[in-house]
């Protein structure tokens, strides 16, 4: 695909159609009056759809499981054994398609919750709204922009409920924090490094054929990415560090981590984004670790602010808590900013592998993966500082919760796709950087790429046939 043809697809007001297929039906904001349980289909049964995504729809009405592994399956109805005791599973249906779940139940489900790999992330979420159902998504909620803004715009246009699960964000922390910011806490911020010790990359070439599991629908697997044999690597973890799949550390954990600083600091749209360093990868896969640079001008009185992004793991001093060896690579310490290694030492304290710290004028703010302790140090600067009023309305509940509340009260949930798009399409900017190389800076107009113009093949990719949205 051309750059011209990729801006002109990214561009276009209405991009792609849901098959002709999946009419309308039962919308859901009229289907769950107060006190009739939703009716939820999961859509990926891994660990994270198995352990965080069937026990709320439990306490509502689970109605279809969908994951392209029997075994999968076989582990969540297991799981809703065990945390529902009274569970029938012989009332909830199994497809290892969800384009065949929706053909057969569309009449018959309120919502659905989907923890896929990310690559099949908006396609049924896409289907489902355009049927008037409503969509919680893991994070991210997208494989790229394209997807994200169609995804806010399908929200809105069928007036569905939306959630993207990055807890965090109906959570206090980040709420919290944002406070301290607001109130001049710690001055005008101007540098933010955000972290996480995670390392879903890797390095050498794609590893040999192997025959497809026993079971596996390895083509429904594969669904809209470019076809590949089985090969190890990939299911049901490690796609994360498939450019075809995943969205490496990045698309993993800074949903999470870099929320603050997306939400307190107002950040729209960068002018410049830049992979500044990368141990590891290949055309195909993403690094070992990786240093990115987001470039912020000045925006709703608050000062230009360089955001920076450090992930996975690196050659280095030894940090016990990674252990002295890892695979081939050698010792290796977590990729972090040296001035977190310095203020550890400083102040006798942890910062943790998943984290975030804030430079302002006046003094500096951390905060864990969540938002979890936002606090200014040192500590006595913190406790000096008048605790600020609470502006923003916090939740009591799980994120899950919030969904299934802005499904009954036709309300906003916290996350929902009009506020996750936009950090999703600033966290995509980053693995756009990546895919295009270490030390080429690419200017954004908030719209596109003006430089280098290649870049903009990366806004959107081609669908599998019969995969397509």
């Amino acid at each position: 695909m051309t750059s011209r043809q990729s801006r002109r697809r990214f561009l276009k007001a209405t991009a792609g159609a849901v098959s002709a297929a999946f009419l309308p039906t039962r919308g859901v904001l009229a289907a769950s009056s107060v006190g009739e349980k939703v009716r939820v289909a999961v859509i990926g049964c891994g660990g994270q759809g198995t352990s965080t995504h069937v026990p709320p729809c439990l306490r509502e009405q689970l109605v279809a499981l969908v994951d392209p592994d029997p075994k999968r399956i076989a582990a969540a109805l297991k799981k809703a054994e065990s945390v529902e005791k009274t569970f029938d599973a012989t009332k909830v249906k199994t497809f290892s398609d969800y384009r065949k779940m929706f053909d057969s139940m569309q009449k018959d489900i309120d919502a659905v919750s989907i923890a896929t790999p990310n690559h099949h992330h908006a396609p049924p979420a896409l289907i489902a709204m355009k049927l008037g159902k409503g969509v919680y998504v893991e994070k991210p909620m997208s494989h790229d922009i394209h997807e994200a803004r169609l995804m806010a715009e399908y929200a809105k246009k069928y007036k569905v409920a939306s959630q993207m699960g990055n807890q965090g964000h109906s959570g206090d922390g980040w709420k919290v924090f944002c406070e301290y910011i607001w109130a001049g806490a710690i001055g005008q911020v101007h540098t933010v490094y955000t972290w996480t010790d995670r390392a879903n990359g890797g390095v050498g070439p794609r590893p040999p054929t192997l025959p497809v599991p026993e079971g596996l629908d390895w083509d429904s697997w594969i669904g809209p990415a470019p076809y590949r044999d089985y090969h190890k690597d990939l299911h049901p973890h490690e796609w994360h560090g498939w450019h075809d799949f995943g969205n490496g550390s990045l698309g993993n954990m800074a949903c999470h981590i870099m929320d603050g600083a997306h939400w307190a600091l107002k950040l729209g749209a960068p002018t410049s984004i830049e992979v500044e360093d990368q141990i590891g990868g290949s055309d195909e896969r993403y690094g070992l670790s990786t240093r990115i640079r987001w470039d912020f001008p000045a925006r709703e009185g608050m000062c230009p602010v360089k955001v920076y992004w450090y992930d996975g793991i690196k050659p280095g001093v030894i940090d016990p808590g990674q252990g002295d060896v890892i695979g081939s690579v050698g010792k290796l310490a977590r990729n972090r900013p040296e001035l977190v290694w310095q203020l550890e030492k400083n102040f006798g304290r942890n910062f943790g592998g998943d984290g975030s710290m804030y430079i302002g004028t006046k003094g500096i703010m951390v905060a864990g993966c969540y938002g979890g302790g936002p606090r200014i140090i040192p500590e006595e600067a913190h406790k000096a500082f008048p605790k600020p009023a609470e502006t923003i309305p916090r939740w009591k509940g799980s994120h899950h919760a919030n969904f299934f509340w802005a499904i009954r009260e036709g309300k906003p949930a916290d996350s929902d796709f009009s506020v996750a798009s936009k950090l999703m399409e600033m966290i995509h900017l980053g693995w756009v950087a990546v895919r295009t190389g270490v030390g080429k800076k690419l200017l954004w107009d908030g719209n596109k790429f003006t430089d280098p113009v290649e870049a903009n093949n990366y806004l959107s990719r081609e669908y599998r046939k019969g995969w397509e949205v």
